[in-house]
């Protein structure tokens, strides 16, 4: 009998909980009971948290251990243009007839009972992992650490935390030590931990529960060290030294991101570093947008796209910026209402001439292209308002066709780029 679409699914599983977001791991168990326990049948896990750099990250470890002929499978989120995205199974994109089946056997595992749109579909990740073999598992953390529906492996080979900042307070709480807190949740009893570059209250935090669980700790700084030398990345730890090309991914933030990844990979002693750094993707980080219609309405524009949502993001774009030749660089920019706004904007004021403000397609948190246009004019940048980037994009390069136009603030709205401009 064949399964509904993946989509019939998926909007079913939006019924099943009242919340977008509850924070516990009961229902997790419960599922993963009546699946038979898929988490305990998936290769070794690399497991990572933290509120930036997780995606780049995961995408180099991944690149890393497929360049030395290793199969991964990974699970990330959210996802940019389809569900799919966010689970990959032996290298490759779920297929939509393994995706459907999957689907249909968590819910009826789960049955009637309440459970989230990240629980049900976490479990499904596990489920579709669970049926097929691989050498690794790299998992990303949704949301948090300690309560996320990921954190249900009792014994990963590895975990990854990567820089912590404010983000998302009403959930995990509204200082850095609260959040560094939940995100080292995810560390277990004598599994070692990599830590890339933290500010010192949240390594305090972090090293706290490494040495309560005796997880040998690997942190940036003390452990292992990074930097760029020469248009080479250097990676050094305590077993040598690496020359290595400098990674895929655009941006100086990724320098550090890189180096967390090759720890991990020293961690793990697999993997290649030179695949990890020259055959990484990762979409709408600084990715530059060269073909489809977008391109094509303003072909002598230099277009960029990045789904950074927050301060540490908005200063990671504002440093890849800085390495670019000088252009008149202008800013298209729709943001969820959840976010720091003011924070965001800071950053990118001395690189923009001018921002135009829209609304996000289909997303209900979104802050109108008013209240968004209201806030950049408070951080001091020039604003204009525009009903959709295909319309902002036309105004801008009406008059400057050779514009560097950046799409910025919000992963939903990179992802509604990318289904568009597809």
């Amino acid at each position: 009998m064949p399964h509904a679409s993946s989509d019939v699914l998926l909007d079913r599983m939006m019924t099943l909980h009242p919340k977008i977001i509850d924070l516990t791991l009961d229902r997790m168990w419960r599922v993963l009971g009546a699946l038979g326990h898929p988490e305990r049948k998936i290769p070794p896990v690399i497991h990572i948290a933290g509120t930036n750099g997780k995606g780049s990250s995961l995408a180099m470890i991944r690149a890393g251990l497929e360049g030395a002929g290793l199969t991964t499978h990974t699970y990330t989120s959210p996802h940019l243009a389809r569900f799919h995205e966010r689970i990959r199974v032996a290298g490759e994109l779920i297929d939509e007839q393994a995706l459907s089946r999957t689907l249909d056997t968590c819910l009826k595992a789960n049955g009637p009972e309440p459970i989230t749109y990240f629980e049900i579909t976490t479990a499904a990740a596990f489920e579709a992992f669970s049926k097929v073999p691989a050498d690794y598992t790299l998992l990303e953390v949704g949301l948090g650490g300690r309560l996320d529906a990921t954190n249900v492996i009792d014994a990963p080979a590895l975990t990854v935390i990567t820089p912590v900042d404010l983000d998302h307070q009403q959930f995990l709480g509204d200082t850095l030590e609260a959040i560094a807190y939940e995100k080292a949740g995810i560390i277990k009893p004598r599994v070692p931990v990599v830590v890339g570059p933290q500010k010192d209250a949240a390594l305090e935090v972090i090293e706290a529960r490494a040495s309560g669980l005796s997880a040998p700790i690997l942190a940036h700084g003390q452990h292992w060290h990074v930097a760029t030398e020469r248009g080479r990345l250097i990676f050094q730890d305590e077993t040598g030294l690496l020359d290595l090309p400098l990674p895929a991914l655009a941006g100086p933030h990724q320098i550090e991101n890189a180096g967390t990844a090759i720890a991990a990979l020293r961690a793990l002693g697999r993997g290649d570093p030179d695949a990890a750094m020259s055959n990484a993707t990762w979409p709408a980080r600084m990715q530059r947008l060269r073909e489809g219609p977008l391109a094509d309405a303003a072909p002598d524009a230099e277009l960029w796209l990045d789904g950074g949502h927050n301060p540490h993001a908005a200063r990671a774009i504002s440093a890849t910026l800085d390495t670019l030749p000088n252009r008149p660089t202008h800013l298209i920019c729709g943001l969820l209402n959840t976010k720091d706004v003011a924070g965001y904007m800071g950053p990118l004021l001395p690189h923009a001439e001018s921002l135009t403000a829209v609304s996000i397609p289909g997303q209900t948190a979104t802050l109108t292209a008013e209240e968004t246009a209201k806030a950049a004019k408070s951080a001091g940048h020039t604003t204009y308002v525009a009903e959709s980037v295909e319309g902002a994009l036309a105004s801008i390069t009406a008059n400057m066709p050779h514009a560097r136009v950046l799409i910025c603030g919000s992963l939903y709205l990179a992802g509604e780029i990318l289904k568009s401009n597809g």
